[in-house]
């Protein structure tokens, strides 16, 4: 990470957290304050937060959490009343970009410390812009006719089905600019004859609204699927190459890996039967040693690997941690990211990769740890706002 042109703070660090109380993101944190000796973190709920603004005390260290799972602060940041509901990402991340900035001007007027950047949250929260910086970076990534500050914006299945046969994509992954956790994402294949099928976790009814499901479900009739992109194009569209993954034990597999301070520290494998590996869609945690062979096995090296990821995380040098998904090729040989997650550190009870400085630590305890390291030494802080 860089640096800041303002004095470290002196002392051991004193930790406040945006988030919601109940989240277990939250809880996680905390116990990794404690466990370094540390007092609790002073907790400001984001719905408090989104309602009056925020106060920090100088030298406070601020962690700015995912805001998430709360039907309150969903219906606040989003004005759905259902918060299954997968339209109203483009006003969430509208009115969460807003919310960011104003934390951050109250942690400068109060002289505290952030651990995440607003405009680097601004980026992250935009798979178009992400996928344009990381591709400007040189970090290697799937193709896209949609990422990057000149991309066309996408109003819906007819620009869609003639922005992919302008790229040559038969198979491409169509995800909300501003959505998480796989929520409206749409996997599509095309034969070349016309015939599609669409893979989502995004349940169509019968009024064109869409809803999350924790069931993975197939569309083929080209009326459903445009029914299902016009509905979700209006919040903003991402178009990106189907990447061609390796697979464990006859499952599509690619990992998430876990970047502290500018170090690969935790990695899991995740595979499913699905195109979507996400472990609440029913994905499920591979072998990392079996996929540390194969890589090795493939002639490449597990420390290229993690070198991606790394790369991809030095385009956010202001930002303490993000997770990285990193996408082997088939034969486990080459690598993509995927994408760079704000909130890509829940992996409960996942102990550091060996040799990472993190070793015996959860993804907390690492954060806590570099803060650690930084806070309070004589020259300048890595987290500033």
């Amino acid at each position: 990470m860089d640096t800041a042109d303002r004095p470290a703070p002196t002392g051991p660090p004193r930790f406040a957290v945006v988030g919601n109380p109940e989240n277990r993101r939250v809880t996680l944190f905390a116990d990794a304050v404690r466990a370094a000796g540390l007092p609790a973190p002073r907790l400001l709920a984001w719905a408090e937060v989104l309602r009056g603004g925020a106060e920090f005390a100088p030298g406070e260290v601020v962690r700015i959490d995912s805001p998430g799972e709360n039907a309150d602060v969903e219906r606040m940041l989003r004005g759905a009343a259902d918060p299954t509901s997968v339209e109203g990402t483009a006003r969430w991340y509208g009115r969460f970009v807003e919310a960011v900035r104003t934390i951050a001007r109250a942690a400068a007027v109060g002289g505290a410390v952030l651990l995440d950047d607003p405009g680097e949250l601004a980026v992250l929260f935009d798979k178009r812009r992400c996928h344009g910086v990381l591709r400007a970076a040189g970090v290697p990534v799937p193709a896209s006719p949609t990422s990057g500050p000149a991309a066309p914006a996408v109003g819906g299945w007819a620009e869609v089905r003639s922005l992919l046969e302008s790229a040559g994509l038969r198979r491409a992954f169509l995800k909300p600019a501003h959505g998480s956790s796989a929520s409206g994402v749409v996997a599509l294949e095309g034969d070349g004859r016309g015939r599609l099928r669409a893979t989502t976790s995004a349940e169509l009814t019968a009024d064109g609204r869409l809803f999350n499901s924790l069931r993975v479900r197939r569309y083929d009739r080209e009326p459903q699927i445009a029914a299902l992109v016009d509905a979700l194009a209006p919040d903003g569209l991402h178009i990106e190459r189907w990447y061609p993954k390796a697979a464990q034990h006859g499952r599509a597999a690619d990992l998430r890996v876990v970047v502290v301070a500018g170090r690969a520290t935790h990695a899991v494998v995740r595979t499913s039967r699905s195109p979507m590996t996400n472990l609440h869609l029913g994905g499920a945690r591979g072998d990392l040693e079996a996929a540390r062979a194969a890589i090795e096995a493939s002639g490449a090296r597990w420390s290229d690997a993690l070198a991606v990821c790394e790369a991809a995380a030095a385009c956010f040098p202001r930002t303490l941690c993000v997770g990285v998904d990193l996408l082997p090729a088939v034969g486990w040989r080459r690598f993509a990211v995927g994408e760079v997650n704000a909130f890509g550190d829940l992996l409960p009870r996942l102990t550091g990769l060996p040799g990472s400085g993190a070793e015996g630590l959860d993804t907390y305890g690492a954060q806590v740890a570099a803060v650690c390291r930084t806070h309070g030494k004589n020259g300048t802080s890595r987290a500033r706002p």
